[in-house]
């Protein structure tokens, strides 16, 4: 099987919500299985820690995770137009992998979530292609053949799949969302299966 690694961070349940379709999408495909994982937020008092284990929720990432993955899904809310804290501080830690090659020819996707229409999910998308990038990895995004691609007023984008929650965080995805979300998750398993299966 190969092993589908999504990973992502959400505050308010709606990017956890899209990694749900995502991972919907992965398990779609014949040969393919999902792994869900978050990490942990991050904290402006050094001696705080998260438990080890969260109190709900996928359990937190680890490097072996990544390691053992044959494609990554990655996701996270919108800060500024950019990555949130909490997952750039877990890629930033990544540099063994880098090192010695652990993700290179891996597929990868990116996904987010933003709470203003215009509030940076492209740049955000892009901005979490970059390490990925770094690390050799095979990006995967979303054809503008796909109808909602065309048909959305909310989000997706031929980045990756993405969510406009509004102002007060809305988890709950439109049609288009949801079904961008699990093409996503699709798209990624499938070059995962053939990859794994030497056809690509």
């Amino acid at each position: 099987m190969a092993e589908v690694l999504v990973l992502f961070y959400s505050r308010r349940g709606a990017t956890a919500e899209l990694a749900r379709q995502v991972v919907r999408g992965v398990e779609s495909v014949a040969g393919a299985r999902a792994r869900l994982r978050t990490v942990p937020a991050v904290s402006a008092v050094n001696e705080a820690t998260e438990p080890a284990v969260p109190e709900s929720g996928p359990p937190y990432a680890t490097h072996e995770d990544l390691r053992e993955c044959d494609a990554l899904v990655l996701g996270s809310p919108t800060r500024f137009g950019t990555m949130a804290a909490p997952l750039k501080y877990f890629l930033d830690g990544t540099s063994a992998l880098w090192l010695n090659g652990a993700l290179d020819r891996k597929p990868a996707g990116v996904f987010t979530s933003t709470g203003s229409m215009h509030g940076g999910q492209e740049s955000t998308l892009l901005g979490m292609m970059l390490p990925l990038l770094h690390h050799g990895m095979y990006l995967v995004g979303l054809p503008f053949t796909a109808d909602a691609i065309n048909e959305t007023r909310t989000g997706g984008t031929p980045y990756g799949a993405s969510h406009f929650a509004g102002a007060t965080g809305d988890p709950r995805l439109s049609n288009h969302e949801r079904e961008l979300a699990q093409l996503l998750g699709r798209r990624v398993a499938e070059l995962a299966v053939a990859v794994r299966a030497g056809r690509a």
